[in-house]
């Protein structure tokens, strides 16, 4: 094999230098011109070829040393036109002329190097591979169209912070990832948004953003691949990295899990620091309790999301030995809804006659963490008179539910309406899915309360539904077909069943409950020509999920204790049942009338022709949440009292 040579050598020496960034070159370059320097002073010196001129600041040459003809040197080499001034010597003018080329050659390398730099560093600040510098930052580590609402929602819960920072790490262009969020983000008001470009499962690319400084990571789960193993991975690389905080200091760790039976190993991999959002689980609890009891969508909504009210725990010791009723009737802009027991403990609806402890937090549904502020009222002006007795439990009738479109959250949504419904009722579901009927068999064959029956066709077929005798059925659920690629797309399809079903609806003169699930907040507008009852958004949901939990972790209990049936949740009834209709009462009356059936009122639902208290703000479907409770307001016949129970039959 042939040997390098000598010259081979000193190239791949070179080569390998010149190959390490710009401060090597630059070191290379002055240690050149500073060697040529002295080799040309130390020749000029020796040959005395140095005139005798004042124009120099020389006099006399025999005077002169080293160093001032260094000087001499260093002069012409800086700035060649000094020598057209030198006396006609031609052998000093000679030297000088080296000089002066060797300077330009200097001059002109020293900018190229520097303009390379430059351009190399602008290069990689493009990339989004320097070193984030923040501390108590929100990380989101992962990229979807989640990202504009959890941005959103976290710019408004920093409104209040002190030099707030959202920083982002995804595998895109930095520059198109900023682009988008200035697009689809209105307003980040006082929050500074930092992108980097990175791998969120590479050791090392988590390096680039901090995490041991960041208040809470999210973590989303991509749009393509296998989602949850992604999440998983990420998860992994944040734990176990070897630079990792150091124990017993834990990260707060906020994580979208699409499929439920991925859930275990997620929560091995993060153990006790991070808190997982079931996004399965999630919408198929909304769906099934919302589909039986419209506008409680935008309840859930209403308790997700930063504008508006949400929950808070206040420590609040003017209520400490008092009991939970009490701090009830002692809120005028709050609705109080549990207690943090100081053990750490969240009990949602505790019984009413607990006592509050010193250490204990009241949970309250507040505009505010700063609004949540005990009265001092100690009349209420609840009028006795409004208050109606409770009916008569009357047992239930078996129901038929209509699902039309499929998607992997089918069989979770039919299996948690078991839970609500009567022994008899009957579920009829509707796709060209090819995989619908096999998954029925499977997941969907040990029901407790109905049976379920499968139709093979286009929900966007009229022919289809109009066969299908709609007026049979009490309540219908529309599913986004997720199984398209484009949400555009799937929401389209999505919108022409419905405008259908209203179709069918006004002209068979037969009312029925419609739930439709949407995949694109923006497409809800459109949507509502539809006159649909409620609309469930389910990647809105998630992403305000993620959100509120990325603030506070304790909040996934309470939520998952809201969601979950067979414990207190969220119930929507009519408010004859509560107070008499056309009498003028507060809304502390109904909570009183809620209390005595074992309930606490948090709002009340107005059929949408009817204006409240200019005070109040309604959302959609005439939904109101923790009104205040002095105003007086008048309930008609179809108007609704949202409270929480545990039973959803009583009251």
């Amino acid at each position: 094999m042939k040997r390098a040579t000598i010259i081979q050598h000193i190239r791949y020496r070179f080569d390998n230098l010149m190959s390490k960034g710009t401060f090597a070159p630059i070191i290379l370059l002055f240690g050149t011109a500073i060697i040529s320097i002295l080799f040309l002073s130390l020749v000029l010196y020796l040959t005395g070829a140095i005139p005798n001129d004042k124009v120099l600041g020389i006099e006399d040459t025999s005077s002169y040393n080293y160093f001032e003809v260094t000087w001499v040197t260093i002069l012409r080499t800086l700035d060649g036109g000094v020598i057209s001034e030198d006396p006609l010597h031609y052998g000093f003018l000679f030297f000088m002329f080296l000089s002066t080329i060797g300077g330009i050659l200097f001059v002109s390398t020293l900018i190229g190097i520097v303009n390379s730099g430059v351009t190399r560093k602008m290069n990689d600040l493009r990339k989004g591979r320097s070193f984030v510098v923040e501390s108590n930052q929100t990380v989101i580590l992962g990229w979807s169209f989640q990202v504009f609402q959890i941005i959103s929602e976290l710019v408004i819960a920093n409104e209040n912070q002190k030099d707030p920072c959202i920083t982002i790490l995804a595998d895109i262009d930095k520059i198109k990832m900023e682009d988008e969020i200035k697009s689809k983000v209105a307003d980040t008001q006082n929050t500074r948004i930092i992108c980097r470009t990175g791998i969120p499962i590479d050791i090392t690319d988590l390096e680039i953003v901090n995490l041991n400084e960041a208040k809470s990571i999210i973590i989303l789960a991509p749009e393509y691949g296998d989602p949850d193993s992604i999440v998983i991975k990420t998860i992994l690389a944040i734990t176990n990295n070897p630079s990792r905080k150091p124990y017993p200091h834990k990260y707060h760790i906020t994580a979208e899990i699409r499929d439920p039976k991925n859930v275990a190993i997620a929560e091995i991999a993060g153990r006790d620091e991070v808190q997982l959002v079931i996004f399965d689980y999630l919408i198929s609890r909304i769906t099934a309790q919302t589909c039986r009891q419209p506008g409680l969508s935008v309840v859930f909504t209403e308790l997700l999301d930063f504008s508006g009210d949400e929950i808070y725990f206040q420590d609040e010791p003017k209520l400490f030995g008092k009991t939970f009723v009490e701090a009830m009737f002692s809120y005028e802009k709050s609705a109080i809804i549990g207690i943090r027991k100081k053990n750490g403990k969240i009990l949602i609806k505790p019984p009413l006659n607990s006592k509050i402890e010193d250490g204990d937090k009241v949970i309250a549904i507040s505009e505010d963490d700063d609004t949540v502020v005990v009265s001092g009222m100690s009349e209420y002006g609840i009028d006795p008179g409004a208050i109606r007795v409770a009916p008569k439990y009357v047992p239930p009738k078996s129901e038929s539910t209509l699902i039309l479109g499929w998607n992997r959250r089918a069989p979770l949504i039919i299996n948690e309406l078991d839970n609500y419904v009567w022994p008899g009722s009957k579920i009829t579901v509707v796709s060209e899915n090819a995989v619908a009927e096999t998954e029925l068999s499977l997941h969907c064959s040990d029901l407790a309360h109905q049976t379920v029956s499968y139709w093979y066709g286009d929900t966007t077929n009229r022919g289809i539904l109009d066969e299908l005798n709609i007026a049979q059925y009490d309540h219908i659920i529309v599913l986004s077909q997720t199984d398209l690629s484009d949400v555009q797309s799937t929401d389209a399809r999505t919108l022409s069943t419905l405008l259908h079903l209203r179709d069918i609806a006004d002209k068979k003169g037969h009312n029925f409950s419609i739930v439709s699930e949407m995949l694109d907040d923006r497409n809800r507008k459109l949507a509502e020509i539809t006159h649909t009852d409620d609309f469930i958004v389910s990647v809105k949901l998630d992403s305000l999920m993620l959100a509120q939990i990325s603030e506070n972790k304790e909040l996934k209990t309470v939520f998952e204790d809201l969601f979950i049936a067979g414990g207190p949740a969220i119930y929507i009834k009519p408010a004859e049942n509560y107070v008499e209709l056309g009498r003028p009462v507060n809304f502390y009356t109904i909570l009183e009338s809620a209390r005595q059936r074992n309930q606490i009122a948090i709002g009340y639902k107005l059929q949408e022709n009817k204006t409240p208290s200019k005070e109040e703000y309604v959302l959609a479907y005439g939904v109101i949440v923790n009104p205040k409770k002095s105003n007086q307001i008048f309930f008609s016949e179809g108007d609704k009292i949202i409270v929480i129970s545990e039973e959803e039959q009583m009251g």
